[in-house]
């Protein structure tokens, strides 16, 4: 019997319905769904193949296979939490995930869409988005975890009373810490359980004790923690991801001056297999605070840089660093400066003593002229070739040239960099709260704002401008 061609009609009877469709369009599907498996048989003039599942789904899992979008009708009729589901039962999860995401991210149009509010303890305390738009929420001792479709799917109640690092090192294990408890701790979303924690110790040293996390990031094979003692002694593991065993340590430090605190971010970098670890503190005199990195493969430290430092090399000196991020896929670090609150770059492939190049403002609507070092917060995000800063509760974006919208705006343009300035809100915008964390998963950003409930969920329109949310 010759087996099925592309061509070939094929009769399917779900739910008792029938339903006529060429075997490419099942098999669009990809190799590994159903419907492929199903169609890849010998044809046969034996009746169409049953499958005993919901008719008026399929009619629209159908239709999304025949012209990869939804009928317009589709989430008026079923929630996305019925789609996908049948969806996942196909095998065509992906392809729903595709049409229902939002449109790439550009931070110049982007809105904020929806607000996703746990129904307990509703302050976030932090979060971890992944690369699927999907995203893990810190709120007491609990987790609330939703998919890529933002839909609730489970809460993970912790042995912690709080939480507050959180990084997805897994697709359904996430590591935590928590300020009040030691160690970094392990739990399945799944089976909603404590798979495993990993402690700090040192037999020889009476002051490594009671150690807390303060920062996770981790790669294809290994999780970085930075944890840090009572007494501020401080260190970065790198934890095997096979035995959830501790396999190195890197840059242990007394933690006694703003050199050697506690690193409270740490971000890989898969193309130099180096980790970057930055601490930033805000006291009496202002800020100050250092940038340094690692090759984990010798345990060195491969470049620092200190500020405020001692002023010889700094092009601004009496103005450091209010936060830092790395830009992984550009290979560049970004800072901003405390007292003039302005940006700067500094290519990760061609570090010096003073890296830094300082973004310049060229239009005086946008420029900073009221802005005060004195009390304000500062938050810095990179994302998909794009830097978010908050400022206080304003939300901002610099985006590359090439990606502006408007070729006749220019609001901020820096010819060197190429990089333009726009804000992404408006003012009654900046009114919900002071920005504690910036985030991007998929094509959204997620944003907490000090003392409110719930995360805001920013994705890019069609239209031209924002919304105005309250």
């Amino acid at each position: 019997m010759p087996l099925s061609s592309p061509q070939d009609i094929i009769q399917l009877n779900v739910g008792g319905k029938l339903f006529e469709t060429t075997v490419s369009t099942l098999q669009s599907g990809g190799p590994d769904s159903l419907l492929a498996v199903l169609s890849t048989g010998p044809a046969k003039d034996s009746g169409p193949i049953f499958i005993d599942r919901d008719s008026d789904i399929f009619s629209i899992l159908l239709s999304l296979l025949r012209s990869n979008r939804l009928p317009s009708t589709a989430l008026r009729r079923f929630s996305l939490q019925e789609l996908a589901d049948e969806a996942l039962y196909y095998g065509i999860d992906s392809r729903l995930r595709f049409a229902v995401s939002p449109p790439q991210l550009h931070g110049i149009d982007a809105a904020v869409k929806d607000t996703i509010r746990p129904a307990a303890d509703a302050i976030p305390s932090t979060f971890s988005a992944a690369e699927d738009g999907s995203v893990w929420i810190a709120h007491g001792g609990q987790v609330s975890v939703y998919d890529p479709y933002l839909t609730y799917t489970s809460t993970i109640r912790t042995h912690l009373d709080d939480i507050t690092s959180i990084r997805w090192v897994w697709p359904n294990i996430a590591a935590l810490g928590s300020e009040s408890t030691a160690g970094i701790h392990f739990y399945n979303s799944s089976a909603g359980r404590h798979v495993s924690s990993v402690h700090w110790t040192d037999p020889t040293d009476p002051r490594i004790y009671k150690a807390r996390v303060n920062a996770i990031t981790d790669s294809t094979n290994s999780i970085f923690a930075s944890f840090d003692c009572p007494h501020k002694e401080n260190a970065v593991l790198v934890i095997d991801k096979s035995t959830l065993q501790i396999s190195q340590e890197l840059g242990r430090q007394p933690g006694n001056s703003a050199k050697t605190t506690v690193p409270e971010k740490l971000t890989w970098l898969p193309e130099t297999c180096s980790l970057i670890g930055i601490s930033v503190t805000q006291g009496a005199f202002g800020y100050s605070g250092y940038i340094r990195m690692w090759d984990p493969r010798s345990g060195e430290v491969v470049w620092e840089t200190n500020e405020p430092g001692s002023g010889r090399s700094s092009s601004r000196f009496g103005d450091p660093m209010a936060d830092v991020d790395v830009d992984v896929e550009g290979l560049k670090l970004f800072k901003i400066c405390s007292k003039s609150g302005d940006l700067a770059m500094a290519d990760l492939r061609n570090l010096g003593e003073d890296p830094w190049v300082y973004m310049k403002d060229t239009n005086p609507i946008l420029r900073n002229t009221n802005w005060s070092s004195s009390g304000n917060s500062m938050v810095l995000h990179c994302y998909k070739s794009q830097v978010f800063v908050g400022r206080e509760g304003e939300l901002e974006v610099w985006s590359t040239t090439e990606d502006k919208k408007d070729e006749s705006q220019s609001d901020l343009v820096n010819e060197r960099l190429g990089y333009k300035r726009n804000y992404v809100d408006k003012s009654d915008d900046a009114e919900r709260g002071v920005i504690k964390r910036i985030e991007g998963g998929g094509n959204r950003l997620f944003v907490s704002r000090e003392e409110v409930e719930g995360l805001e969920v920013w994705e890019s329109s069609n239209f031209s401008g924002v919304l105005s949310v309250s």
